[in-house]
């Protein structure tokens, strides 16, 4: 069964890599010659930008996730299926869903077949040097230059973004969670956006799948005040905030009214005899 996001899978990604891409494609090469999965804190020599390699950890991580998930899918009677394409829902070639849990195995999914999407913004999150064909490691995200993951802001902007393109493109979008999957913690700066964006119900949350990103488990946030944010700490825990996802049948709305218009559909709404009906009845107001 495939585990938590831990050092041995980056050591797996490079030995993979290796045997199709150059270790220039991989590394930044120091002006020692030395090959730096990051440029350490401690480099004081010139820097060059290394893109070659995003393409290369995003197939990974993305494969990795599927995996990851697959037998709780299953266990659902549902699968976990990659580059998910649904035009009705802004799902396109061009730009799919990472992952989604999905009622059958096609690529491409009606959007009743959809039952959870996942966008997936892991990176190499440790340093790592190739010295002598071997991976030595460095020391974790505090002792290198880069932002791996969930705290590059450039990242969440993109996670966010996304999510709100497919809650816009169509109502049919508006029951199906939507989480975003990394495996670093988040910067500070972001904890209060991230709450707001999961208690406006924009996105079902973000879950980090690193129990352990730091070597001396400083600074390594568990959660946000609100859980906007989660550090899973086993594949349990996991598990049982994904069943706890499919399990809550959930509705997302959005609106910007006068009080006045917004009160009378209240009041209309209330006349209903039940709960759900009384949602219902509010929704399609709303959105009439």
């Amino acid at each position: 069964m495939q585990g938590l996001w831990t050092k041995d899978k980056e050591v797996e990604f490079f030995t993979e890599s290796q045997a199709f891409a150059a270790p220039e494609q991989l590394f930044y090469v120091g002006d020692d010659g030395r090959y730096y999965a990051y440029w350490p804190k401690t480099y004081k020599g010139k820097k060059s930008t290394l893109k070659s390699r995003n393409s290369l950890i995003g197939n990974f991580t993305e494969k990795y996730s599927v995996d990851l998930l697959q037998k709780f899918a299953n266990s659902q009677s549902l699968y976990a299926v990659q580059g998910v394409i649904c035009n009705e829902i802004g799902l396109t070639a061009q730009s799919p869903a990472d992952l989604a849990f999905c009622k059958t195995k096609n690529r491409e999914q009606s959007v009743a077949n959809i039952m959870a999407i996942f966008e997936v913004k892991m990176s190499v999150v440790w340093n790592w040097e190739l010295k002598n064909n071997q991976l030595l490691c460095l020391g974790d995200f505090k002792t290198h230059k880069g932002n791996p993951g969930l705290l590059r802001s450039d990242t969440m902007l993109k996670a966010i973004g996304k999510s709100i393109n497919i809650r816009v493109c169509s109502y049919h979008a508006s029951t199906i969670p939507i989480i975003i999957l990394g495996n670093t913690p988040i910067t500070k700066s972001y904890m209060s956006k991230v709450d707001y964006l999961y208690k406006a119900g924009i996105i079902q949350g973000f879950w980090s799948v690193n129990s352990n990103p730091l070597d001396g488990n400083e600074d390594n946030l568990k959660r946000t005040p609100s859980n906007g944010f989660i550090r899973m700490d086993s594949y349990g825990e996991l598990e049982t905030y994904s069943k706890n996802l499919l399990s809550r049948k959930l509705e997302f709305f959005s609106s910007m009214k006068p009080k006045n218009e917004l009160g009378k559909i209240i009041d209309i709404a209330c006349r209903e005899t039940t709960f759900e009906l009384k949602a219902e009845k509010f929704l399609s107001l709303l959105r009439a």
